[in-house]
């Protein structure tokens, strides 16, 4: 009796740390820009995410960290000064059946090592090769370069393999998507199949129409409500009356969900642009309650203070929307987290946050491409992105003041 209490306590454990993310890596003929695009949509327990720009071992970075991460060492999604750009998703059947008797979940501390050193997919790879034995990592690393370099590595503790985006033989369509399973894995383990199958239909009826665009990617995959074992959307069952009409919907084995903490878009560059341009497209915070915030590689340590910690304190973006997100999930009990009230996200009386809120942003991606463009030509320029930071914070700022007053809520 003791032994099945055990392994019954061993299983809740195990569901109660499996965090699981979406991800895909579009390579530059499928994209609408012509660059290459890395998509994460991150879900941790770490819901409290920050940017940080800090020295590498041989470049800089910007990426995405845990605010309880005070000194940095886990690093989760990001790109460095040389273009090059890494995240990954954590795969649960890719070391099934393989012993490790030292420490595990060492993603966040080699993605951090490898994108101090790394400039291309090639040095990556290579990187990868002579750490492998080395690591505790069960995952399915994406990365990107300025060369037009993409592809994604699922990696065990002793080996890898590598998929190229850019092998039509291997991505047909010009883009790969990974959840936390490994094709490369022990068949019908690991998780994320629901979001995979939604995440590729998605993508396939996009491409449809054209190529896959960061506004897609932003807009539709990160916010996707689409179901893909149910083939619904959520907002087919019924549009709340108003903001306090509460109706509550199962979101399991949504994009979604509970432990949805960040987002990272990054849109490489084409041949002869500059570098620095590399842009980060950040959501910071439950994903359908945040502003994209986006940042540039080439900008250091010009950062808009609504996305940065200070003193070890949330950034205002993650306050904000995490603030938003308790009026999603009013229930703190078992297993409550897996129930969302869509009455603050899209009503009748078009008071949601994707109703009034979130279209907020078009302004600020209109405005980021118009620097994109300058970047691409001449670099990034710190006069340019001081301006651009200090409009950004207080159009944020002002955004969710403005929302609060609203819905009637006093801003944190």
């Amino acid at each position: 009796m003791k032994s099945i209490v055990k392994i019954c306590l061993v299983l809740v454990l195990i569901a109660s740390f499996s965090y699981p993310c979406t991800s895909a890596i579009i390579n530059a003929k499928a994209s609408e820009s012509g660059r290459p695009l890395l998509w994460k949509h991150r879900d941790t327990g770490a819901l409290e995410n920050k940017i940080v720009h800090m020295k590498g071992e041989k470049y800089a970075f910007t990426g995405v960290f845990n605010v309880s991460d005070s000194l940095n060492l886990e690093m989760w999604m990001g790109t460095n000064e040389t273009g090059f750009s890494i995240m990954n998703t954590a795969s649960y059947n890719i070391t099934a059946g393989m012993e490790w008797d030292q420490e595990k979940d060492q993603e966040g501390i080699f993605m951090k090592k490898a994108l101090g050193l790394c400039a291309t997919v090639e040095e990556f790879e290579a990187f990868l090769k002579s750490q492998s034995g080395l690591w505790g990592i069960e995952t399915n690393i994406g990365v990107i370069d300025a060369r037009g370099g993409a592809a994604f590595f699922e990696t065990g503790y002793y080996d890898y393999v590598k998929y190229d985006v850019n092998d039509p033989a291997v991505a047909p369509s010009g883009y790969l998507i990974r959840t936390n399973f490994s094709f490369a894995g022990e068949p019908h383990d690991g998780q994320g199949y629901i979001r995979f199958t939604e995440t590729s239909d998605l993508f396939q009826k996009e491409m449809l129409k054209g190529k896959l665009s960061v506004d897609f990617l932003l807009k539709k995959a990160t916010r996707n409500m689409h179901h893909g074992l149910m083939k619904r959307d959520i907002w087919e069952d019924y549009l709340p009356r108003d903001f306090i009409d509460e109706y509550m919907v199962s979101l399991q084995d949504y994009v979604v969900r509970y432990w949805s903490a960040s987002v990272l878009v990054v849109e490489g560059i084409k041949e002869g642009e500059d570098r620095s341009a590399t842009t980060l497209w950040t959501i910071l915070g439950f994903p359908l309650a945040t502003l994209v915030t986006p940042v540039w590689v080439g900008a250091g340590d010009l950062l808009p203070t609504v996305v940065t910690s200070e003193n070890g304190k949330n950034p205002p973006v993650v306050d904000w929307s995490l603030m938003l997100k308790k009026r999603c999930f009013p229930y703190s009990k078992g297993n409550s987290h897996a129930y969302i009230n869509t009455a603050p996200l899209k009503n009748q009386q078009q008071t949601g946050y994707l109703q009034k809120l979130i279209p907020l942003e078009d302004l600020i991606i209109t405005k980021t491409k118009e620097l994109q463009e300058q970047f691409y030509k001449s670099g990034v320029n710190s006069k340019e992105v001081k301006r651009f930071n200090k409009w950004l914070d207080d159009y944020v700022r002002s955004a969710y003041e403005t929302y609060f007053d609203q819905i009637g809520i006093n801003n944190p």
